[in-house]
């Protein structure tokens, strides 16, 4: 994380502190929605971070650091652009998901719970989307995508990669 993203995460989590310490008093059992609540603004819980809410907190870095470990949704990194969630659940694994999922992993170049080459996108495995009767299923981002075959999982990546392209393209123009 470069300086300028580090100052700026730290301002966020001090407006979040800030704001629950209005609500109430910063005991123990508001770590985890203060920590929902950095994840959510910014995609993520910085390393940094754990010493400074530690000390907010009065529990040990430790502590802290097992509470983001310990539960799956907290990351420690910022979030790929795109997630590609592959349901894992028996009715996607018998209807073809293990060979959707080697195919998902060759067209994105990464296994489970890694991201791409360059970032764009993560690989995630996930236990039901409730779409089992329309098996396999698959969910981009929020977006939840039934019977997904290879080519038509190229064909949603291809949208996403052209979508990530328009958003960096309007990103430059904006600055």
């Amino acid at each position: 994380m470069n300086p300028a993203d580090s100052a700026s995460a730290m301002r966020a989590i001090g407006e979040i502190l800030e704001l629950h310490a209005q609500q109430t008093v910063l005991g123990q059992d508001l770590l985890l929605p203060v920590l929902h609540a950095i994840q959510d603004r910014l995609g993520y819980i910085p390393p940094d971070a754990v010493e400074g809410l530690a000390q907010r907190f009065n529990v040990s870095r430790a502590e802290v650091h097992g509470v983001i470990t310990f539960y799956h949704y907290f990351r420690s990194a910022p979030p790929a652009r795109c997630t590609v969630q592959i349901c894992r659940a028996e009715a996607c694994q018998s209807m073809g998901g293990d060979a959707l999922l080697a195919h998902v992993r060759q067209a994105l170049g990464c296994d489970l719970h890694a991201h791409s080459a360059n970032g764009d996108f993560a690989l995630e495995a996930v236990y039901c989307l409730g779409h089992c009767a329309t098996a396999p299923a698959i969910m981009i981002n929020d977006a939840v995508h039934a019977r997904v075959t290879p080519v038509r999982f190229d064909k949603l990546v291809a949208t996403q990669v052209a979508n990530l392209a328009t958003a960096t393209d309007n990103t430059r123009e904006a600055a």
